[in-house]
This record gives C-alpha cells, structure tokens and sequence, in this order.
C-alpha cells in the first residue's frame, strides 16, 4: 500500500515532490523555483508571435470597419467623423421610419417563403444524389454548384433577362406576390447551399440503419419519415438558417429583380446611402449585421463538432 501524502510537502509545476525544505525556503523568501517556458515546438504555429501578431492583424483588418460603423451609429452627430457623444435617437428615428419598416417586412417575407421553398427543394436533391445512381448524376452535381461559383453581378443580369423576356412577372400585383419575381431569384441561388449542407450531413448516415428498417417492414416513407428524416436534421436547421441569412442580405440580386414597388431592406439602406451616411444608416446597418451574425451563430451552433454531425458521441465510443 501506498503510504498517504504529507499536506506539509511542496510540489513543483510538474507535480515532483520537493520535501518540506524547499517550501520553508519559499517561506523564508529563498528562491523560488520554477518551470522554464518551453519554446514553441515545430508545429505550434498559434505560440510563436509573428503568426500570433499576424492574426490580430487580419482580424483589426477585417472587423474594425464593422466595429467603428457599429460605434457611429450612436453618436450624437449628423457627421460620423466627429464623436459628440453617446444617443439612442437614431435607432429611435430607425423604428419610426415607415418606409424603412416597410422594406424590413419585404425582406423578412421574401427570406421567409425562399427560405421553405429553398429547404424542399435542396432536400430533395440532396437527397436524390445521395442516394440514386442515374444518368447525367455527374452532370446534376457540376449544375449544382454553379449558383454558388457564379459571381452575384452575373446572376442578377441573368435574372433581369428571364424575367423580361422569358417569363415577365407582372406589375401592380397585391403584397406579397409582388414580391414573387424576387423570392425566385432568391430561391435559385438558396437551395444549392441547403443541397450542400444535407449531403454532407447524410455522408456519415449509416446505412444498415435504413437495410434494419426495411428488414423489420417498413416502407419507403417510413424509413425515410422515421429514419433519414431524424439524421437529417441538424442540416435541415442549418441550412435553413443559411438560406435565410444569405436572402435577407442579398443587394445585388434583388436590385436586378426588384420593381418600382418592392424595396427590401439592403436596397433602401443603400438609397439611403447614395446621399449621405449619416448615423440612421449606420444603425440600419447595425441591425442588420446584428441580425446576420446571430443566424450565422445558430446555424453553426445547430451543425455542432464533427463528431456529433457523424453520428459518433462519446458514449457511443464506451
């Protein structure tokens, strides 16, 4: 048996016992011994403080522009290079402008309708790639990425020519199908990224699950409602989120798309910028970065680590 520790000994930071004498020389203000700092290995890039220094730079590079927009827009001046001091005015005059509230709502219900349609509609695909062998699947899967490579400038110029000349969206229609030429648009670039998502989700599926489910009788719809839909899951939320997000900010596209009666939010804060910048647009601006980045956290909160997205838990490790 062990002989029990002596609570009057002294260890050092890497845990050898160095006897009741060292510590009464600490006590009696001796030299105190510690550990060396080791110098950082060959692969420990993040400790040696040239990448260390370089990272801050990136991210002062990246983030300061948004952190100072996020700043002026409470300054109590019409000027946003001069700091009068600290108001909350502007964002109240943000919630009070109607036309501005307006173009919210046209955002919100086109990200809303492109979002569900998006989410069918990249399941489905994704789904169909995954798991059916057909001629032209090459071809399908190249076509698939095309919304996403494609630079925003060449999809809004394609989508003006379809709906002028192909299939013309009429005017004057009631709200919310005067919105329908934008939530088209905004779907054909959407639904990609939902594909995306879910087929990499149903990668780690583990398909004797869905052989176990047809052996104990269950039907196509069953094994699909009640085995591939349960996996498929987090990427269905995630990619929900991501359509969402990359809707309600979308500008390029929508100025293409959009009629004389139907501002959304990015295209009537960049109205409102075309004047001046003054700090209401920065606090419309605010908003929706806020707005963004808090989907964008939920969507890659919802997608969780690489282990859990695979189907393999700690527990399932024991």
């Amino acid at each position: 048996m062990f002989a029990p520790l002596d609570p009057a000994r002294w260890s050092d930071a890497n845990g050898f016992d160095l006897g009741p004498g060292i510590r009464r020389g600490n006590r009696m203000g001796g030299g105190v011994l510690m550990a060396k700092k080791s110098a950082p290995g060959p692969l420990e890039y993040l400790r040696r403080w040239q990448m260390q220094a370089w990272l801050a730079a990136v991210f002062i590079f990246l983030y300061a522009p948004l952190i100072a927009l996020m700043a002026f827009s409470f300054n109590d001046s019409k000027r946003n290079i001069v700091w009068k001091g600290f108001t909350l005015k502007y964002y109240e005059k943000l919630f009070n402008n109607s036309e501005l509230l307006e173009a919210f709502g046209n955002s919100l219900t086109i990200a809303a309708a492109s979002t569900v349609i998006s989410l069918f509609l990249g399941a489905a695909v994704a789904l169909a790639l995954w798991r059916f062998r057909f001629p032209g699947k090459t071809a399908v899967d190249g076509a698939m990425a095309l919304p996403i490579v494609v630079p925003e400038i060449c999809m809004g110029v394609a989508m003006l020519v379809f709906f002028a000349k192909v299939l013309p969206w009429p005017q004057g229609m009631p709200w919310p199908l005067n919105l329908g030429a934008i939530i088209i648009a905004h779907v054909s670039f959407s639904f990609p990224f939902v594909a995306v998502v879910v087929r990499a989700r149903m990668a780690s599926f583990n398909r004797e699950m869905e052989e176990a489910a047809r052996d104990l009788g269950a039907g196509e719809f069953r094994t699909i409602k009640d085995v591939i839909l349960p996996h498929m899951a987090p990427s269905l939320i995630a990619g929900a989120l991501l359509a969402f997000t990359l809707s309600l900010d979308d500008f390029v596209i929508t100025f293409f798309t959009a009629g004389p009666d139907t501002v959304t939010f990015p295209v009537k804060v960049y109205s409102m910028v075309r004047f001046s910048v003054t700090p209401e647009v920065n606090a419309a601006s605010t908003v929706l970065i806020v707005l963004t980045v808090l989907l964008t956290a939920a969507a890659l909160k919802l997608q969780g680590n690489p282990a859990a997205a695979a189907g393999h838990g700690a527990k399932d490790g024991k």
